[in-house]
């Protein structure tokens, strides 16, 4: 599945309430869905920088089969939050993000983020949170793709 089609199921998905608190509700289930991080994770290192609640983020390169003979590099993102609803958030930016190659990473337009209307209710910090989240994904993309080129 593109990185669209996931933002597009997501919109979807948000779409379905109209009021916010169900909304909030929605992010929080889908954070605590997430399988947690083990401890070792849970470093100054894997810490992002500009989040407000404390932000655990692993990246890893993974070689996935495409085809017989060829395979392509993807990153496998897993995090964790000690915040409910930037726990939630990070789940849906795992959810678009995850398992694709640096360059599509890089190259995504992440209109979900305000589709679903979440720029607009979250609190200044927290967006300032969820920036430095997309920011780091991207960077580790920008990483992986270097040591490829």
């Amino acid at each position: 599945m593109t990185i669209n089609e996931i933002q597009d199921e997501i919109i979807e998905e948000f779409a379905g309430f109209d009021d916010w608190m169900d909304k909030y509700q929605l992010l929080i289930d889908l954070g605590n869905e997430q399988e947690p991080l083990d401890e070792k994770d849970k470093t100054e290192q894997n810490l992002i920088d500009g989040c407000q609640s404390r932000v655990w983020l692993v990246a890893e390169e993974e070689e996935v089969k495409s085809g017989e003979v060829n395979s392509e590099k993807v990153i496998h993102f897993r995090a964790e939050s000690d915040a409910l609803i930037v726990k939630g958030i990070v789940a849906l930016l795992i959810r678009v993000l995850s398992d694709h190659s640096p360059q599509e990473i890089l190259d995504a337009d992440l209109y979900f983020i305000e589709a679903i209307g979440l720029k607009e209710h979250l609190s200044p910090t927290r967006s300032n949170g969820l920036l430095a989240m997309v920011k780091q994904m991207r960077m580790y993309a920008l990483a992986f793709q270097a040591k490829t080129d």
